[in-house]
């Protein structure tokens, strides 16, 4: 794609980057009721079977998912066209979610300005090493990039890493306003959780908000996860790296079954959000549709978006992600000498 064609694609998504406030109430009504009356009835169900309450907690676990992404919208101060609206329904939404407004709204803006450059890897992101990298770690490592990337870990240890460590500290560093936010949310949810367990009891807030918790972390990471960490994803190194082939070669679109690209606030359409991360969610699929460039992105479903779980390493030669099991192999591969005339070359 030309520079000019590039300059006109990101001019035409750009026109969708604007607040409708009335639709940002309306989201914020049909996600935060639902959730709420879930959480009641998990509740209340508790009177007559764990194994009853269980589907409403899970139930509420997806609209978390969903408030998520309201709190993620106001990051990019494109929720509402207030951006001290954006702050607080941002904070707010942080505090449900466990998320301090100000600390993660700086990781992602960076994620944002270096998704898919390898050189400028490390933070907002998932851990990717490539094939040349790895060959050239330590055994130590290695095992700790294995640990990381097995799905156990990752989608298993790693929404309790990321709600009870990550985002609770400040990074070392941080500006005052970024760490009084951290604190203000840290706080904040010590109180809710307190009332809650005075009114309810310990066991059944238990019971209740672990199965939330858990459903709404599994299903984020596995969304950030598939949506930049497909087969044919683009990496490139600094000099080589350019915005909008990172955007719209290096996020995928998952189509979504529409009940999934509702509670998960349209994100799929994550080729058209780096594109122009000033797009809020519910204006996500005019945009896709209305701009037929947006078409030829990689496209991802349900089914085929399973085999990124087996994807570990990036092959920069080739320009695609590889097993490990594929990277074995070729650390074995016997290598051939071919000598003539006292000079030998490896292949």
């Amino acid at each position: 794609m030309s520079q000019r064609k590039q300059a006109e694609l990101k001019k035409d998504v750009a026109s969708f980057a604007k607040a409708d406030n009335k639709a940002g109430i309306l989201q914020l009504i049909n996600t935060i009721v639902p959730f709420v009356i879930l959480w009641i009835l998990a509740y209340q169900s508790l009177s007559v079977s764990v194994w009853l309450s269980l589907p409403f907690a899970m139930a509420a676990g997806a609209f978390v998912v969903r408030i998520f992404i309201i709190f993620h919208d106001c990051t990019h101060m494109s929720f509402f066209n207030n951006k001290k609206a954006n702050r607080i329904i941002g904070t707010i939404t942080g505090i449900i979610t466990l998320f301090p407004f100000e600390k993660w709204k700086r990781e992602h803006s960076i994620h944002h300005a270096t998704s898919s450059n390898l050189d400028k890897r490390g933070t907002g992101d998932i851990w990717i090493m490539t094939v040349e990298e790895y060959k050239e770690a330590s055994l130590k490592e290695r095992l700790a990039y294995r640990l990381y990337r097995n799905p156990f870990v990752m989608f298993g240890l790693g929404p309790i890493y990321l709600f009870c460590i990550t985002n609770r500290f400040n990074r070392k560093g941080a500006k005052r306003k970024e760490r009084m936010n951290t604190y203000l949310t840290n706080a904040s949810i010590v109180v809710l959780y307190s009332l809650l367990i005075f009114a309810i009891g310990w066991e059944a807030f238990l019971i209740i908000q672990l199965p939330i918790l858990y459903v709404a972390g599994f299903l984020g990471i596995w969304l950030f996860y598939v949506q930049h960490q497909f087969e044919d994803s683009y990496f490139e190194d600094e000099k080589e790296w350019d915005f909008v082939k990172a955007a719209v070669d290096g996020s995928s679109y998952y189509k979504l079954p529409k009940i999934l690209q509702w509670i998960s606030g349209s994100i799929g359409y994550h080729h058209v959000h780096h594109l122009s991360p000033r797009v809020p969610n519910y204006k996500l699929e005019e945009a896709h549709e209305s701009t037929p460039p947006l078409h030829k992105a990689t496209t991802i479903t349900l089914a085929s978006s399973l085999k990124s779980i087996r994807f570990r390493l990036y092959d920069t030669k080739n320009k695609t992600f590889v097993s490990f099991k594929e990277v074995k192999h070729r650390l074995h591969e016997p290598k051939v000498s071919i000598s003539h005339k006292n000079t030998s070359f490896e292949k």
